[in-house]
């Protein structure tokens, strides 16, 4: 029987704690080694305290230079962003989808980082 997120869109990956000060790359889960992948969205949400000053992350393959500077609201605040019409390429087999953070939080922050989209051949 087919795994769910080969029929629909499904979460592929989640990590907690992911630092949203420092430049770094931290891999949010990485592509089964069989498949494609295609991302549909991405939810940046339950900042460890506010992101102001948090202007610049990227993804892999995705979405670039996007501005998380407006969550302030620790605990409880969140975005959601999707492809806006903007055309990317799938994600290969084996590769590991990341959010870079280019210009962090000013103060010292974590978020959790959930990852939609769908898996084929």
């Amino acid at each position: 029987m087919p795994a769910l997120q080969e029929k629909s869109i499904a979460l592929l990956g989640s990590k907690s704690g992911v630092d949203m000060k420092t430049v770094a790359s931290t891999t949010i889960f990485t592509t089964k080694s069989n498949k494609v992948c295609r991302i549909t969205h991405v939810v940046i949400r339950d900042p460890s305290a506010t992101l102001a000053g948090g202007t610049s992350y990227s993804f892999t393959q995705w979405r670039q230079t996007v501005d998380l500077s407006s969550l302030t609201t620790a605990n409880t605040d969140y975005m959601v962003f999707d492809s806006n019409n903007t055309k990317f390429q799938e994600l290969a087999a084996s590769t590991a989808f990341q959010i870079t953070v280019v210009t962090g939080s000013t103060g010292a922050a974590t978020a959790t980082i959930d990852v939609f989209g769908y898996y084929t051949d």
